[in-house]
């Protein structure tokens, strides 16, 4: 139960990229001879079958985790020369009715003596094959995998856009005074030499675009930078149409009215009319409590001088200086309190006393000399190993995610294959001056992250289709990982960990509550955005919808929703990446449908002690050992004992609904 090494870089980029061209028409030859099998049984057909996928993720997944992290020409070149073989490859498979008809044969001749997450194996993949349109004639199969290859080309030319763009503008300040009110920590960061001048270099990169948007006073400045972050990647919207365009072409060859029923299919949800009615309730409940905060916004600000209405570029200034002066919560405070290190080291100190998770620190390869990894081990076995680089630089993509590398499985030997995650940051980096210090915000970020991690992780599942974060409908995915961010605020675990970096002072308690009450500060903005971006998804996705229409479509939703109108040069969906180049398309409103979940089942540890063995066994065996291997109501109903309590979300965000 040894752990693979990651040891691809630039110069081995090619190799590996051979390796895996090699691997797909090996495997074709493989597929053929298990056809060819007189006797065809679980055993000698589906589990062979699911080793050869694990094995195209294996050479896979590094190549497109350096793109993402250490791009370059290079990584852009390997990666996009891979995505049209691995596309028709993956097509070829979804729609050999050879395959399809063996799988329902295993289930029929089988089921009676295979166990759960067998039976979810074959019925989750004769799902895919049937919404991979395996029963279609041959001039739509034809047409279904020229729509595959080019949504994945048209989706990746949209990131990659977005990446650039990203990357490529910069904002320059020699006045000192438009920079003064920022944290010394931000200010080290942003400064440069330009031309023997001492300048502040600012980005659209999250660290860097942040710090100057919520503690710049300059506001001609701040729009500027605002508007080129809301204006990025323009070649972005002759895209979007395309991408609408073919999903609702694939969404009606294989029998749906459009793409959003289509995307349901495979969730929890049952269709785009509960979606809606579900988030224009919550956003019915937040917006008025919404319109108070931003009038005690407006208000404050007018208290300092400000006159007029209040822009979008206002909000982060004002907002920060009202939380100081009502809550005082600043996040510079805090920052001294959560250096990297010390908060990584604390969060795998209250996941060891919530789970029994021991995190042992190994050297191995990394990708850049800032990542960490480290072995999980339960009861001194070993059971998974992680990957973390939090720091964020150039050439890496924004944003926080988690990477699955290799799935917790049983071999057809009897092997167990232990799993290996990533979790990625784009936390401000350390300095001269200082250590990366992260902001309260960030730390929650962190902890999300571990709980996808966890998902993914401690999965005792033997089967790789369903092991971990696989098999799970999209919209419980981020269930784990929302759940873990809610104990960010918890006394009893910010206590363990937060300590001044240079005086070893602990976080005192007077500022934990104030943390904590401040967790919900203008909670029903954020709630209303949410559900702007959700409402916006789901109803783009009912019809084959241009780029002209989609702006409709999202300003009507801003006039139903918002309570805070963007300026009309604003193109956020240029750069709403999560559904126009991730998994979330017709499915962000899962964020909000998961949050319900987590926000239910952290109650549930509320009430009964944080660090209750019950209870955190009951979690840990129902929900994140099970992985996939069973529908998320059933792993969440098996632990919380009942269905999630919408009310739960309101409660979490002091909503009063």
């Amino acid at each position: 139960m040894s752990f693979p090494s990651f040891t691809l870089t630039n110069d081995t980029l090619e190799a590996q990229k051979e390796a895996l061209l090699d691997l797909l028409k090996t495997n074709e030859q493989k597929i053929e001879a298990l056809l060819a099998q007189e006797e065809k049984t679980y055993r000698t057909f589906v589990t062979p079958y699911q080793m050869m996928s694990e094995e195209v993720g294996y050479l896979f997944t590094p190549i497109s985790h350096l793109n993402y992290v250490c791009n370059t020409p290079e990584t852009e070149r390997v990666y996009n020369e891979l995505l049209p073989p691995l596309t028709e490859y993956s097509t070829r498979l979804s729609q050999n009715e050879d395959i399809y008809r063996t799988f329902k044969d295993i289930l029929a001749a089988e089921e009676a003596q295979l166990h759960e997450a067998q039976k979810k194996v074959l019925k989750d993949a004769i799902q895919s094959f049937e919404l991979s349109g395996v029963g279609l004639p041959e001039d739509k199969k034809k047409r279904l995998a020229e729509i595959n290859l080019a949504l994945s080309e048209l989706t990746t030319a949209y990131a990659q856009n977005l990446l650039k763009a990203t990357e490529a503008y910069e904002l320059l300040v020699e006045d000192k005074e438009v920079v003064k009110e920022l944290p010394q920590s931000d200010l080290d960061a942003a400064k440069v030499e330009v031309e023997g001048k001492t300048m502040y270099r600012f980005t659209l990169q999250q660290p860097s675009f942040i710090a100057f948007m919520t503690y710049s006073a300059d506001r001609k400045l701040k729009e500027r930078l605002y508007k080129a972050y809301t204006t990025r990647a323009p070649e972005n919207e002759e895209l979007i149409t395309e991408i609408l365009a073919l999903r609702d072409e694939e969404a009606k060859l294989l029998g749906f009215a459009n793409y959003a029923e289509l995307s349901l299919e495979t969730k929890m949800a049952k269709s785009p009319e509960d979606v809606i009615d579900f988030l224009t309730t919550l956003a019915h409940k937040a917006k008025p409590q919404a319109k108070k905060e931003l009038a005690e916004l407006q208000k404050f600000a007018e208290e300092m001088g400000f006159e007029g209405e209040l822009a979008a570029w206002d909000i982060a200034y004002y907002s920060e200086k009202l939380k100081i002066a009502t809550l005082d919560v600043a996040d510079e405070a805090y920052k001294p309190y959560f250096e990297k290190a010390q908060t990584v080291e604390g969060l795998f100190a209250f996941l060891h006393r919530l789970f029994g998770i021991a995190f042992v620190r190994v050297e191995t390869p990394v990708w850049h000399e800032s990542v960490e990894v480290f072995d999980l081990e339960i009861e001194g076995k070993k059971q998974a190993r992680i990957y973390v680089d939090l720091e964020n630089r150039k050439g890496k993509r924004g944003g926080a995610w988690m990477n699955d590398w290799v799935t917790h499985h049983e071999t057809l030997e009897g092997e167990r294959v232990l799993p290996v995650a990533f979790i990625v940051g784009n936390f401000a980096p350390a300095t001269k001056r200082s250590p990366s210090l992260l902001r309260p915000d960030d730390v929650v970020t962190l902890f999300h992250e571990m709980g996808h991690a966890l998902h993914h992780m401690l999965s005792t599942v033997k089967e790789p289709s369903v092991s971990g974060i696989n098999g799970v409908e999209w919209d419980a995915v981020e269930f784990p990982s929302q759940f873990l961010e809610n104990f960010a605020y918890e006394k009893e675990v910010l206590q363990t960990f937060a300590k001044h970096y240079e005086t070893g002072e602990a976080l005192p308690e007077a500022m934990i509550e104030k943390l904590k009450n401040a967790k919900n500060f203008e909670s029903a903005m954020a709630m209303l955005r949410q559900v702007e971006f959700a409402l916006f998804d789901m109803k783009i996705h009912l019809a084959k919808y241009n780029a002209k229409e989609v702006q409709q479509i999202l300003d009507a939703v801003r006039e139903e929703v918002s309570v805070m109108k963007p300026p009309a040069y604003n193109k956020f969906q240029w750069g709403f990446s999560h559904i126009f180049a991730g998994g979330y398309s017709a499915g962000y409103y899962s964020y909000k449908w998961a949050e319900v979940l987590s926000a239910d089942a952290f109650f549930h540890f509320v009430d009964q002690g944080i660090f209750s063995d019950n209870v955190a066994g009951a979690y840990l065996q129902e929900v994140l050992q099970k992985g996939g291997s069973r529908g998320a109501m059933e792993s969440f109903v098996s632990f919380r004992g009942a269905e999630p309590d919408v009310d739960a979300l309101l409660r979490l965000n002091g909503i009063k609904g």
